[in-house]
């Protein structure tokens, strides 16, 4: 039983592996340039700034290329991942605060606690539903989206085309089993700086 749930986490691991380098854009930032509503100038600009953030925040600690994610949207930064103490999250938002150009932070980096096995893999599986969800669905550009899921709850972080698709993305969300909660920030493309002519 034991090998099974280990090969499973394993299968989900690598599904979702290759999930999310199908959807990176030549900058790095997990929107494909293509599909990408923003400006070029936007989106270089976002790259930048998810570079910088990123640089820093491993130069203050190595383990954070691992345990932080970074993700720019338009200026504005999310931050997910793990740390172990409360003043880590602070000083790791004060970095995000820091950088040029910034227009807000959201900081959703969570307190690590002993690890557990069966939760990672439920979570594992939570993204990789609505992964598959978001790529079935025709109404839904799924290259726009980033997801992360932690003890049941979906952060979505993505630019939405219409106020349609991001309902549909939420819809999406909500309708996956054992989901506890969605939070979701996704833009529309009236709420960019700068769009695509």
């Amino acid at each position: 039983m034991k090998n099974n749930l280990i090969l499973i986490f394993l299968f989900l691991f690598i599904l979702n592996s290759c999930a999310g380098t199908g959807s990176r854009g030549v900058f790095g930032t997990g929107v494909s340039i293509a599909l990408d509503p923003r400006s070029l100038g936007t989106q270089i600009d976002d790259s930048i700034m998810q570079k910088s953030v990123g640089a820093r925040l491993v130069m203050m600690n190595s383990n954070y290329i691992l345990s932080i994610k970074t993700k720019v949207l338009d200026g504005r930064i999310f931050l997910t991942g793990k740390v172990d103490n409360p003043e880590e999250k602070l000083q790791i938002t004060k970095i995000a605060w820091e950088t040029e150009g910034v227009r807000s932070v959201k900081n959703d980096i969570k307190i690590r606690e002993d690890f557990n096995f069966k939760q990672s893999a439920k979570d594992l599986l939570i993204t990789s539903q609505l992964r598959t969800a978001i790529f079935l669905n025709k109404n839904i550009k799924g290259t726009n989206y980033n997801i992360d899921t932690y003890k049941k709850k979906i952060y979505i972080y993505g630019i939405a085309t219409t106020k349609e698709e991001r309902t549909e993305v939420i819809e999406e969300a909500k309708a996956i089993l054992d989901v506890e909660k969605v939070i979701a920030s996704i833009f529309l493309i009236e709420d960019l700086r700068i769009q695509k002519n």
